[in-house]
């Protein structure tokens, strides 16, 4: 049952910002659960919210359905948008992010409901079609409804790729902050045999850049894996191998614990730039925040469900990149990650084990079942 609306999600080449109709699919079938729908279209964003029961606690599903393009269509063995089944793999673009994940949970709340007419509170689902991307008309709109609507939520499940080598293997309690910037630094244009008459961006900046590059921001701590500085593009010059550049430009990102903030980060790259005496400038990005969740009910369950259904222990983790749950957590909801092993996401032949896909929908449930019965 998961396998088949995996499969059939995957069909739908929902490259961001484009849902290319994922959640009206999941929408009717919710619908026939006795869930109620709201879309929630924000500009070229489709958002979804479908709730079954009322009053609190409020237990939500956090997915998206969108998915990173699939590239040359020759790189892969089988074509993206088409999912295939080998070697008890699913293959195809979004199977292990995320659309094995929004296909489980939409599969364990339905096995829910039919079979556990006593419970309580508000079982729900959020699905955004803008993860993927800048993620301003996304989940961030959603929760503008919410509070209009004085809805809160209690307990958040993310279905992002938390597993490293088997399924519930690493759940992650959290991420780091991501901090993104464009660098421009402007010289003097010149012919290289006469430096002395030009200024070369390149040469200038190296000095500053080598020095934010090695720096040890932190040491990280039980939580959170110790900051660090990427250079992500360089781009200058013309082409000429005898042509002085008049400007360089470089594209860098920080993944930082919350030793640091947004400002502090800032104010310290700047207080280098400054100490090198470039002539620069500088254009930030959106600021991802971290966030946390060190303990509470929705942590344990989740971990005792994983060790009941695999008999081991998840490692509990908020390495890797950043999630939607940043958005939720300020709210004061408990977020927690458990998805699918994340190993072949964003690359070519995107693939899950398909009996992961029963795994975590059973997951799903029995976490469903412990909280909301």
């Amino acid at each position: 049952m998961t396998l088949a609306l995996t499969k059939d999600l995957i069909s739908r080449p929902s490259v961001t910002p484009d849902d290319a109709g994922c959640q009206q699919l999941i929408a009717e079938r919710l619908e026939k659960s006795g869930f109620k729908v709201t879309h929630l279209p924000r500009e070229d964003v489709d958002n979804l919210w479908a709730t079954h029961g009322e009053g609190s606690p409020v237990f939500t599903f956090l997915g998206h359905t969108d998915v990173v393009p699939g590239g040359a269509e020759t790189d892969w063995d089988s074509a993206p948008f088409q999912p295939e089944e080998r070697n008890g793999y699913l293959y195809g673009r979004g199977a292990a992010d995320m659309k094995g994940s929004v296909a489980a949970m939409v599969t364990a709340m339905e096995r829910f409901i039919a079979t556990n007419g006593a419970r309580r509170g508000t079982i729900s689902i959020l699905l955004t079609s803008d993860e993927e991307g800048i993620a301003v008309n996304g989940t961030k709109k959603v929760l503008e409804h919410l509070k209009d609507n004085n809805v809160k939520i209690d307990w958040c499940l993310v279905g992002e790729p938390s597993s490293r080598d088997a399924i519930g293997d690493t759940i992650k309690n959290g991420r780091r902050g991501s901090l993104s910037g464009v660098l421009t630094v402007s010289g003097v244009q010149g012919h290289v045999a006469y430096p002395a008459l030009a200024k070369n961006p390149i040469h200038l900046v190296s000095p500053a850049l080598a020095e934010l590059c090695r720096r040890v921001w932190d040491e990280g701590d039980a939580h959170y894996s110790p900051t660090s500085f990427q250079v992500s593009n360089i781009q200058a010059g013309t082409g000429a191998e005898n042509v002085i550049p008049a400007s360089i430009q470089i594209s860098f990102n920080l993944r930082f614990s919350n030793e640091w903030t947004e400002q502090t980060l800032k104010e310290e790259i700047e207080r280098v730039l400054q100490q090198h005496e470039l002539d620069y400038a500088l254009a930030w990005r959106p600021c991802s925040q971290p966030f946390l969740t060190k303990s509470g009910k929705l942590l344990e369950t989740v971990r005792r469900v994983v060790a009941d259904i695999t008999n081991v222990t998840p490692e509990v983790s908020t390495a890797g990149g950043t999630s939607d749950g940043r958005f939720i957590a300020p709210t004061g909801a408990e977020v927690v990650e458990l998805g699918p092993v994340n190993a072949t996401i964003h690359k070519v032949n995107e693939r899950v084990r398909i009996a992961d896909l029963e795994t975590l929908s059973t997951m799903y449930e029995a976490i469903l079942k412990r909280l909301m019965t």
